[in-house]
């Protein structure tokens, strides 16, 4: 396969030849001088920043008028070793506004490129976020404290630098739900109101988010070095990758390739969990998929109701590209994208190079398939392996098409079934007799294992939830907050998602599917 081949129809588009525009040190120097004092909140550092400039741009946050906090994530806190305690709410809204900085922060945007819907944007970067700096947590492993909708950066490319509060709120429940659920996610330990309003569809309070990820590297932050031809910085960045989350592969005979498998097997085991959860992302740009296998940037996403692999939410996403269904495609298209940029360091001669990434390519299928299947497997209950799995698992979602059966409720009400109480299960689908045709060869299928039935139904209610951010209960929260100032609707979905494989009060109506008249349709990026 020869490297046109590869790339495609997406080969990157020739350099963006537009100079960064960087903070010298001096103008960081008043910049952070004119602030109030420095906040201890514990020992930060920042090796990102060691990296050379042509990575990110030096910049401070730009103070908002009047930081309120909204909430603070005390557990992520603790596991983060920061020392909040002695702080009290004013001062830490004013540290997570950006307002004042902690001590050891040393701010900068990081940049990266991207494609977008499968166009190729040779700079975009962080353009409403400021990374604060690293911390190490109780495990040893270095984490990215940032902050999101902290102002205006060299790569604002024209816009405002600040978040609305709707897409804040959306990313804290999100992206702290998927933690929960057990898939790897950034986090958020943070939400403060600016006291500012930005124009949206309309005038919309602000507020930011403060994350924490792994790091913040993307395929993008590849692409934007390659996009330059430059393929010393690209080495570099694959090396500081390969020391922060892969060093067990540092010393491999060929680690750049060792480092695109070690990426791909996390995407295929992380894009394999959406799917199991009924996950959509809805904007799966080579900017958004990190290397570390994160999930990151939650602003369209949503939780299938109705099962329909054709399922969109995203406005922006009018030809359906990141459906349901496509995300596994879409994943190895965006990891097409990375092996391009370590072809000239894969090997010295061009044509092994891209044998060498197609066949890391193509593992990916079957990587997926592994993890989906022993998923799906666990989702039913199934404790063996047997040559049926796979369709026993596509007659019940074919069914579950068919009927409009809630994704979520199908596989909690199943581990009821596995008991015998059919009754609710049964509720779900529009035609019960067709639900009772699958489940004889599924109960036949569960005695191979030979479990007891209280086994099975307890080990499938360890890995279908009970609880998911659903559509209309994230809205119904944020609008409560947008239009009311009322944060008890979001505190107390919060809270509920802390613990999404436990039973809660029906009547709550937290694990219920919405009536016609609860449906969102459409989920908004809020940028």
């Amino acid at each position: 396969m020869s490297i046109a081949a590869l790339q495609s129809s997406t080969a990157l588009l020739p350099p963006d030849t537009t100079a960064l525009r960087v903070y010298p040190a001096t103008i960081m120097s008043t910049l952070q001088s004119s602030r109030p004092a420095s906040v201890p909140i514990g020992s930060l550092s920042s090796t990102y920043a060691q990296l050379p400039e042509r990575f990110y741009a030096r910049v401070a946050p730009s103070p908002v008028a009047a930081p309120r906090l909204i909430c603070v994530n005390e557990r992520l806190a603790s596991t983060l070793g920061l020392e909040l305690g002695h702080l009290d709410s004013q001062t830490l809204a004013e540290v997570f506004a950006g307002n004042r900085l902690p001590v050891g922060a040393d701010p900068i945007a990081m940049a990266y490129a991207g494609h977008q819907f499968g166009n190729f944007v040779p700079q975009l970067g962080d353009g409403r976020a400021i990374l604060l700096a690293e911390v190490l947590d109780a495990s040893g492993q270095r984490r990215d404290i940032q902050l999101k909708g902290s102002g205006r950066t060299p790569f604002s490319r024209g816009g405002d630098g600040r978040a609305a509060l709707g897409p804040v709120l959306r990313e804290y429940l999100i992206s702290e739900a998927m933690h929960a659920l057990g898939i790897p996610s950034t986090r958020a330990l943070a939400a403060v109101l600016s006291g500012e309003q930005v124009v949206r569809e309309g005038l919309v309070p602000a507020a930011v988010l403060t994350r924490v990820a792994a790091s913040h590297v993307r395929v993008g932050t590849f692409e934007f070095h390659a996009a330059r031809g430059d393929d010393d910085a690209v080495r570099q960045l694959a090396d500081y990758v390969l020391a922060r989350h892969f060093p067990l592969l540092r010393d491999a005979p060929q680690r750049y390739v060792a480092l695109l498998d070690a990426v791909i097997a996390r995407q295929a085991e992380l894009v394999a969990r959406w799917m199991h959860v009924g996950f959509i992302h809805g904007v799966m740009n080579t900017d958004n998929m990190t290397i570390s296998g994160e999930t990151i940037d939650f602003g369209p996403c949503a939780f299938m109701d109705s099962y329909d692999p054709a399922t969109v939410y995203s406005a922006i996403d009018r030809g359906g590209r990141y459906a349901y269904a496509n995300q596994p495609r879409i994943a190895m298209w965006n990891l097409a994208r990375l092996a391009e940029t370590l072809i000239p360091h894969l090997d010295s001669v061009a044509e092994r190079a891209v044998e060498i990434a197609t066949a890391s390519l193509v593992a990916f299928q079957t990587k997926y398939t592994t993890h989906w299947l022993r998923g799906m497997r666990a989702k039913l209950g199934l404790r063996s392996e047997q040559p049926d799995d796979a369709t026993l698992v596509e007659d019940l979602l074919e069914l579950m098409h068919a009927n409009g059966a809630d994704w979520t409720l199908t596989f909690r009400e199943l581990c009821g079934a596995a008991e015998g109480d059919v009754s609710q299960m049964l509720a779900i689908f529009a035609e019960p007799a067709a639900f009772e045709r699958w489940a004889r060869p599924w109960r036949a299928r569960l005695a191979l294992d030979g479990e007891t039935a209280a086994e099975v139904a307890t080990a499938m209610r360890a890995v279908n939830p009970a609880i998911i951010p659903r559509n209309h209960q994230v809205e119904r929260a944020l609008r409560a907050a947008i239009d009311d100032d009322d944060f008890g609707p979001f505190d107390a979905l919060r809270r509920v998602l802390e613990q999404p494989y436990l039973e809660c009060d029906p009547a709550a109506g937290y694990g219920a599917s919405p009536k016609p008249v609860e449906r969102v349709l459409q989920t908004f990026c809020g940028t």
